[in-house]
């Protein structure tokens, strides 16, 4: 049995990571920002955490982890000159900032595990230009820089690895899929013409986080339908 930090536990691809981890006889530790999730899962554990405030407090958690995902995020799709500076600041805040304040705070856990794993996650947008974009793509291009610096910085005790996924039926995007024709057209836009689901996702992350992949580091892994990397 290991444990595991999902922050961002309670919805969407944290929730399905959590689940799925637990279901595997994995202690899970998930956070939740607002609303708190029905305790239903004997090991999954939630506790109140804004990686936005001060002087956060990880005392809830054990003394060794072998592992942690990231998964807070925002989709702000607007016209680049209509987007203020603080804007940006904002979602580097959310996305940069708050994952780097949650490594350094646990990093002790994590290396107490001898062989843990950091899950980090970023965006198609950063590889593949997409308008409307600029301002996820500016926060998650730093997710890719900070998975490939960490890495070899924590290597070889702690693998670092980020995925970048494609539109994905989460409520985080449900403004864009609330009708069955914008889900027909953006399903259509992949290659494997289909939405990618939070199962999808969190697939990669438990495989991630686990010792199947104990020779993968410094990755950003494209679970996109296709989009990145082939044209049809």
């Amino acid at each position: 049995m290991k444990n595991y930090l999902i922050i961002g536990g309670s919805s969407g691809i944290g929730k399905e990571l959590a689940n799925q981890l637990s279901n595997s006889g994995n202690q899970v530790f998930a956070t939740y920002n607002k609303n708190e999730p029905a305790q239903a899962n004997p090991n999954i554990h939630f506790h109140k955490f804004n990686v936005l405030e001060e002087n956060l407090s990880t005392d809830f958690l054990p003394e060794e982890l072998s592992g942690i995902a990231y998964c807070p995020g925002s989709i702000n799709l607007r016209p680049f000159d209509r987007i203020k500076p603080e804007d940006f600041e904002a979602d580097y805040k959310l996305q940069v900032v708050g994952a780097i304040k949650l490594i350094q705070l646990v990093l002790p856990r994590l290396k107490k595990s001898g062989n843990a794993s950091i899950v980090l996650f970023s965006t198609v947008a950063v590889q593949t230009g997409l308008p409307f974009h600029s301002q996820v793509a500016a926060s998650k291009g730093a997710i890719e820089g900070l998975t490939k610096a960490l890495a070899a910085e924590l290597a070889p005790s702690i693998r670092v690895n980020c995925i970048a996924p494609s539109l994905t039926d989460t409520p985080l995007a449900s403004f864009l899929l609330n009708s069955d024709q914008k889900k027909e057209v953006n399903a259509l836009r992949h290659p494997l013409k289909r939405i990618g689901t939070a199962e999808d996702i969190a697939n990669m992350a438990s495989f991630l986080l686990s010792d199947q992949s104990s020779w993968v580091t410094g990755q950003t892994l494209h679970v996109d339908g296709g989009m990145s990397s082939i044209k049809i």
